[in-house]
């Protein structure tokens, strides 16, 4: 039995109700802002690399790390599908060894959940800081942290998606998933329903350990790795005037933008 990271196709279906053409929109704008026009990027956790192929059709050098081979594969598959050039690298986000640097390094629907410990976030902060070049930017999307410590999450953990004929329905973690006070970590329960033309109906069921990292820790594991300061923060994919702030009210995710020092 295979779990959701094993199974790249529903992954990315799952997650097919994100705009990423308008978070790749709101990802370069901020590159603008801080002065950069980033010609190679580096998606890390990639997944299926849906990012690193949109940066592939804008024109950048991009290059997709992640440690599951099954979604290397499809990274790989549906980037020459889509008929962009996209480097996949199997490798982890806490030790790997580029022979280059990028102007743009991305870590993206909070993988830094599945850095367990400090130490793994340190360790994944000072890989990426040794790839980026000098005046790049390191981008970290982590989840908002009303999600686990306020009364009104921002993210519902039960959604459904519908693309080319196939609908799906998915829990992602259950009210009985309880945050471990000491470790702050959740096994979020994960099911997915999928039904649809062409597509014998299944059910895809996992257990996925999720850590939680506050906004604090955050700043303490970038001060640890040292090389990095953060240069901005938001509460949602938008630059300029649709920045959203991290402590507005429509903020639903973490993302910090970091340079090196």
């Amino acid at each position: 039995m295979t779990g959701i990271y094993d199974d790249p196709w529903a992954y990315e279906l799952a997650c097919s109700f994100r705009d990423v053409p308008a978070e790749v929109d709101a990802l370069l704008g901020w590159c603008a802002e801080q002065g950069l026009a980033p010609g190679t990027a580096l998606e890390l956790a990639a997944g299926p690399a849906e990012h690193a192929r949109e940066f592939a059709r804008r024109g950048l050098a991009a290059t997709a790390l992640d440690l599951n081979p099954r979604m290397c594969a499809y990274a790989a598959r549906e980037a020459e599908r889509a008929g962009v050039e996209l480097e996949v690298v199997e490798g982890d986000m806490t030790r790997f060894a580029l022979d280059r640097r990028f102007d743009l390094v991305a870590t993206m629907l909070d993988s830094t959940s599945h850095l367990m410990t400090l130490d793994a976030f340190v360790a994944h902060l000072r890989c990426a800081a040794a790839h980026l070049s000098p005046g790049g930017l390191h981008v970290i999307e982590m989840s908002h942290p009303r999600d686990r410590l306020g009364d009104d999450p921002s993210v519902s953990t039960g959604w459904t998606v519908e693309r080319d004929g196939v609908r799906a329905s998915v829990r992602w973690g259950e009210p009985s998933d309880r945050l471990d006070p000491v470790t702050q970590v959740a096994d979020d329960r994960v099911t997915m329903t999928i039904t649809g033309e062409g597509t014998e109906p299944r059910v895809v069921r996992d257990v996925v350990p999720y850590r939680f990292w506050t906004a604090t820790e955050l700043d303490a594991a970038v001060r640890l790795a040292g090389g990095l300061e953060a240069v901005a923060q938001y509460g949602d994919f938008g630059a300029g005037e649709d920045a959203v702030p991290l402590a507005g009210p429509g903020a639903w995710r973490m993302i910090t933008l970091l340079r090196p020092r």
